[in-house]
């Protein structure tokens, strides 16, 4: 014999009452969202001996991002089994989100395949971030816990994994959404011009005379100031889209510290 359908009609099932606060309703399946905004939130069923953790990701919600857990008015753990009929809420996780004490200060990042633009971003920000187009999820978990870096990522699967140490899910298709989420939530300090975007390394100032022979003559004629990269290299000058590259450093910089942040 087989257990009902999912979603089928089964009154002797155990249920749970779980409220889903507005930040975390993206994460629910369309079908469970306008139930979310009901008063007695998502009916969720419950086979009895499950974790609380795991109801909560079986609706869609990375435990990375929940803050906390309560059952019937009270702070419960992740590894809580609530009984039948408890009313569960989540608490989203704050916005900056304060990292565990073993997390290095400032924070660094290690970003999943899907999200080159983002780290370029990240990285003209001056913000340590490791990135590699053709890395494997257990490479990016296994690099986040040992370098203690937060794995960003749109994958709900791979923050599911329970070894990673922790890592974060990234709102937004577009770059500029995604560098604007990731400021707001962890609020790293920027030092924009000082991180290679293409490799991570650090940049320090190089004097003309030294690397005139290895710039273009339009280059060499036009500009005075000259960083390369300290571990690939490449040489960076203010060129041609300096004025664009400057407009999204000014625009990290407001939505990181404020409207009233000098530019």
């Amino acid at each position: 014999m087989t257990g009902p359908e999912p979603g089928a009609a089964a009154d002797d099932r155990l249920r749970l009452q779980v409220q889903v606060p507005d930040e975390l309703r993206l994460f629910l399946p369309a079908r469970l969202r306008r139930q979310a905004g009901q008063p007695a939130g998502v009916s969720c069923p419950y086979d009895g001996t499950s974790s609380l953790g795991h109801v909560v990701q079986s609706l869609g919600v990375p435990l990375t991002e929940v803050a906390g857990l309560r059952a019937d008015g009270a702070a419960v753990p992740d590894s809580y089994r609530p009984p039948d009929g408890a009313r569960i809420a989540l608490t989203p996780v704050p916005r900056p989100q304060p990292l565990p004490p073993e997390a290095p200060s400032p924070p660094r990042f290690v970003l999943d395949v899907h999200l080159g633009a983002l780290a370029r971003r990240l990285r003209l920000l001056g913000v340590d971030t490791a990135y590699r187009n053709d890395a494997h999820d257990p490479e990016l978990v296994e690099q986040a816990n040992e370098e203690r870096r937060v794995l960003l990522t749109q994958d709900r699967g791979l923050l599911r994994r329970r070894t990673l140490w922790l890592g974060a899910y990234v709102r937004g298709s577009r770059p500029d959404d995604q560098i604007a989420d990731v400021l707001a939530r962890f609020d790293p300090p920027l030092a924009p011009w000082t991180r290679c975007p293409a490799c991570n390394g650090t940049l320090r100032a190089v004097a003309k005379e030294e690397i005139a022979d290895q710039l273009p003559p339009g280059t060499r004629r036009t500009y005075d100031t000259f960083t390369r990269c300290t571990a690939c290299g490449r040489l960076y000058w203010p060129g041609a889209h300096h004025a664009d590259l400057m407009a999204r450093v000014d625009d990290a910089r407001r939505t990181g510290e404020g409207d009233d942040a000098s530019p």
